[in-house]
């Protein structure tokens, strides 16, 4: 077996274990789990890290168990948050595990003969408990002292709010989760951001107390950029792993634009080029920055994964056309969001009908020319394109044969000044 945890350590991974983790890990093939929160119907770039602690564990011969949070997802996890979290119902949470199954199959196998990844979902136990018989079976075991001191609770507590009994008790369900895929799977690792410490060690204990068996915790670092903001949003919005939310384009302008005191770091986390071809990066960040080779190599092998090649050519091309203006190729779906934050225009599609209206005219409706004869000064000095084309003569006119999927006509005058017009029908 290879050492899980020195993988975790050489790539930055770990933050801590519990006392015998590196041991139990390296004598035999395992069961880990790391568990996720159906908030949504996508996880997003934040689950990233857990994800490939999964995918590190099972290509060192563990079986992953990924477990959805059915039941636990109604509840609602303290940890991290100011605020309690609004209440899922069961259907919502059903439909966000289906999701979260189709994104994880990307990074794990399924299907392997050997250590297949297995899916939980904790509503399958958690969904029949009674009360009564949960306090006296699982909740005598509980200190209410141990619980006040976790830092997730005594956050909520000096805060204005408070918590809730209900966010109070999460982490007897979570903790029982761990008894129950002891009991069903054998399952004897749980892993996670390093915010459910806490919530991991007590679970141990639950399985030492009422399994009479030995469990063990692991946790990842909780990453941030260099400048100490939260990893994974642009512009304020999480990047999702769902591709009907984030586009491969912008999946890979994340990525792509990463700092170069960020790129290393990553590259550890979240490819799985090897170390020595991640210190040949690092190399090239020193002596040739602008290259910008490791965030190239970043952004290629992460949006594969997810993507396929595909989605990475489609991203690759769509990046190319965004700093040159080349779009041929492009779907009109791929230049709108390409070219989202350009300025933009109208024209009713009758105007585009039978000879078409004039470029020079559209120039300047557009803007890109203050007048007429500053649009046809741009035109014969070979500065104006429609839709990636030099435009060669004062006399040319736009029609509908001239637009993307008919609904687009991108004008660019000089390098950089662009105008996207959409097609009023």
């Amino acid at each position: 077996m290879n050492g899980l945890l020195d993988i975790y350590r050489e790539r930055d991974l770990l933050k801590d274990a519990t006392e015998g983790a590196d041991e139990h890990l390296a004598e035999a093939s395992r069961t880990v789990y790391i568990g996720f929160d159906p908030t949504a119907s996508s996880l997003h770039l934040g689950s990233l890290v857990p994800i490939m602690g999964l995918m590190h564990a099972q290509r060192s011969g563990h079986t992953p168990i990924a477990l959805v949070g059915g039941g636990t997802g109604l509840i609602g996890d303290p940890s991290g948050r100011t605020a309690e979290r609004q209440l899922l119902t069961k259907e919502k949470a059903a439909e966000n595990a289906e999701g979260i199954r189709a994104q994880l199959e990307h990074y794990l196998d399924f299907e392997v003969s050997t250590n297949p990844a297995m899916m939980r979902n904790n509503l399958d136990w958690l969904g029949n408990l009674t009360f009564v018989d949960f306090l006296r079976d699982i909740g005598k075991h509980f200190s209410v002292n141990q619980m006040l001191a976790k830092e997730s609770v005594k956050r909520r507590i000096e805060g204005d709010d408070g918590i809730s009994y209900t966010e109070f008790s999460y982490a007897l369900l979570q903790s029982y989760d761990f008894l129950e895929l002891y009991r069903r799977d054998g399952c004897t690792v749980q892993m996670g951001g390093s915010d459910q410490w806490g919530n991991i060690t007590t679970g141990t204990d639950l399985v030492r107390r009422v399994g009479g068996g030995k469990a063990y915790g692991a946790v990842f670092p909780l990453i941030t950029n260099a400048s100490g903001t939260k990893f994974g949003k642009s512009e304020g919005s999480n990047v999702w792993l769902d591709p009907e939310r984030t586009s491969p384009f912008r999946f890979y302008q994340y990525w792509i634009n990463v700092e170069d005191a960020d790129v290393v770091r990553y590259l550890k986390f979240f490819t799985l080029l090897s170390m020595a071809e991640i210190a040949e990066l690092e190399d090239a960040v020193e002596r040739e920055p602008h290259r910008r080779a490791a965030q190239k190599a970043l952004a290629e092998d992460v949006t594969r994964r997810l993507h396929g090649e595909s989605g990475l050519s489609g991203a690759q091309r769509a990046t190319r056309a965004l700093f040159s203006g080349d779009i041929e190729g492009l779907q009109a779906d791929e230049v709108a969001e390409v070219f989202a934050d350009v300025p933009s225009s109208e024209i009713a599609a009758e105007e585009l009908g039978g000879e078409g209206a004039s470029l020079v005219d559209l120039l300047v409706s557009s803007g890109l020319a203050s007048s007429k004869g500053d649009a046809r000064r741009s035109i014969e000095g070979g500065g104006v394109y429609v839709n990636g084309v030099r435009a060669d003569s004062v006399e040319t006119r736009v029609t509908m044969n001239e637009t993307i999927d008919g609904r687009f006509v991108l004008l660019r005058k000089g390098k950089k000044s662009y105008h996207l017009v959409a097609v009023r029908r």
